[in-house]
């Protein structure tokens, strides 16, 4: 990840953290459930962007450079590996 991204997920992540506690006191102080929900829905969101943004550029550098200068070993390696990432991303739905 170069620079520019990591600091872009980096600020998604420091949001996605405010979140979670400002989730954490509408619990605290008894805030009605769906509101909380609406904010469990908000912060999702914004984890499966930061999971996208990440797959991403996995998919722009490792992979792209295994499948142009890697053995046919590490190609394999690198199709397993997001077969298998996909397979759990089926899981957790």
């Amino acid at each position: 990840m170069n620079q520019k991204q990591k600091e872009d997920v980096q600020r998604r992540l420091g949001k996605i953290e405010g979140q979670i506690r400002g989730i954490s006191k509408m619990v605290e102080t008894d805030r009605y459930c769906m509101d909380i929900l609406s904010q469990v829905r908000a912060v999702v969101s914004a984890i499966r962007k930061v999971e996208d943004l990440i797959m991403d550029q996995h998919l722009h550098t490792c992979v792209a450079d295994s499948m142009r200068h890697g053995d046919e070993a590490d190609q394999n390696e690198k199709i397993a590996e997001i077969m298998d990432m996909l397979s759990r991303f089926r899981r957790i739905g």
